[in-house]
């Protein structure tokens, strides 16, 4: 540590784990002066008893600071001396297949990376004129999303679920399958098993050596846990821009993280505006989901989050913040994706430009014969009489279920798209698909019968 710096000794207020020390005037023309973002040192009487800390308000000559190993040993007679630097976050080939904490040291038992090089998290979105137009599809072998709802690179969209649902299985499942050059991984509050899970996952699939996993566990400091999001995508831009690589970026669970901020927000007396969440929470999450990006002149980086909605409730300030600000949904209900409330606003750019020429019309047919199944379902349990029509209905719904919209299914793209016509062969004629006549020529099993 510099003795350099400055000590600060006159903190005036200790609440939970954020101390106030006031600061002179003087100091702020320094170089290593106060900035809001900028970490610091807490020194307890003694000089070993060092905590890392960082800025989160200041006003007049009272800095306020996070403490991320908590205040516990920390006094009124503490000093502090401020580093003039943000939190940075080692970037380096040789984070692939490593795991670090809020902090951003490493957990996993492994070589110190303290003489790799640093960069600083948080910083600015990307030039607009740096991006260009999505055009790239990423596969994921789930065929609810690769043939109903694409993943684009340069995407952002969260996975819409509830406490129960198996969201964090999924999103493994998807880093291990989907098509990416390297997955920078990003845990907020998990236990322990699920890190555990996220970990061995990726291990046993064998692309442990291409990802970097950021973990906050629920055990860990508040702070860090808002540090997360920020550390996984500052190393992915840089692996985008730096080597031109595809990066896809897997969060969970931004629900976590908004209530770290909120909790952050009540203990620094900010008035709440909804539900306790501050009047910040859209541009946080804003200023997160908007480092998705395809660059111009380099590779990608797309983001891939869980937001778990409480009570289910959609109108919750979290999930209703996010809608506006991501490129659709993916609605994981009762172990399957909801075909009718997901949306890839997106996907409109690959679906039949990089993707089959049939790709549009059995994405509209299977959704538009899943949904009369729907309402032959509630015909049935009514007791109406049902036609022929409806049996053809009945019976595509339940082989729709069974081959696509269990999320356990692992099917390619172009073998989805062949499931997809043999599927409908099984239930119709030909000539109740009312798709194109030249697609059912080429596609549509003959040998097939209803």
């Amino acid at each position: 540590m510099p003795q350099t710096l400055v000590r600060y000794s006159k903190v005036i207020e200790i609440v939970g784990d954020i101390i106030r020390v006031q600061v002179p005037e003087s100091a702020y023309l320094k170089d290593t002066g106060p900035r809001y973002g900028d970490l610091a040192v807490v020194e307890g009487d003694d000089e070993d008893d060092l905590s890392l800390a960082q800025i989160i308000n200041i006003k007049h000559d009272v800095v306020a600071l996070q403490v991320f190993g908590g205040t516990k040993g920390v006094a009124t007679n503490s000093s502090v001396r401020f580093l003039g630097h943000p939190m940075e976050v080692t970037y380096s080939d040789n984070i692939l297949g490593r795991v670090f904490r809020g902090t951003g040291k490493p957990i996993d038992g492994r070589p110190d990376l303290s003489q790799d090089s640093k960069v600083p998290i948080g910083g600015p979105s990307v030039n607009p004129m740096r991006r260009v137009l999505a055009s790239k599809m990423i596969r994921t072998d789930v065929p609810m999303i690769d043939v109903f709802n694409c993943l684009v690179e340069s995407q952002k969209i969260p996975i819409f679920s509830v406490a129960g649902e198996p969201f964090n299985p999924f999103l493994a499942r998807i880093g291990i399958q989907a098509d990416a050059d390297i997955v920078v991984f990003g845990g907020l509050g998990l236990i322990f098993d699920d890190y555990y899970s996220f970990r061995t996952t990726f291990e046993d699939a064998g692309v442990f050596s291409r990802t970097v996993m950021f973990v906050n566990l629920a055990s860990d400091p508040i702070v860090e846990r808002t540090l997360i999001p920020d550390m996984a995508l500052a190393v992915a831009e840089r692996f985008a821009v730096e080597q031109g690589k595809r990066v896809l970026v897997l969060l969970t669970d931004m629900t976590a993280y908004a209530d770290a901020l909120k909790e952050i927000g009540i203990a620094m007396d900010q008035v709440p505006s909804n539900r306790g969440y501050m009047g910040d929470l859209y541009s946080q999450l804003a200023r997160r989901y908007e480092k998705a990006c395809d660059y111009a002149q380099g590779g990608s980086v797309t983001i891939l989050t869980v937001t778990t909605m409480p009570g289910d409730d959609v109108t919750h300030p979290v999930p209703d913040n996010t809608g506006y600000i991501t490129e659709g949904q993916f609605y994981l209900h009762d172990g399957v994706i909801d075909p009718f409330g997901s949306l890839s606003r997106l996907k409109q750019h690959v679906i039949g430009k990089v993707t089959r020429e049939d790709h549009s019309q059995i994405m509209n047919t299977m959704v538009r014969f899943y949904s009369d199944a729907k309402d032959a379902e509630q015909k049935q349990a009514m007791a109406f009489e049902l036609s022929d029509f409806d049996h053809k209905l009945l019976k595509f719904g339940e082989l729709f279920k069974q081959r696509f919209m269990d999320i356990n299914v692992s099917i390619p793209l172009e073998q989805s798209l062949d499931l997809g016509w043999k599927t409908l062969a099984e239930c119709f004629e030909p000539q109740e698909l009312l798709m194109k006549q030249g697609l059912i020529d080429k596609y549509f099993p003959k040998e097939i019968q209803p």
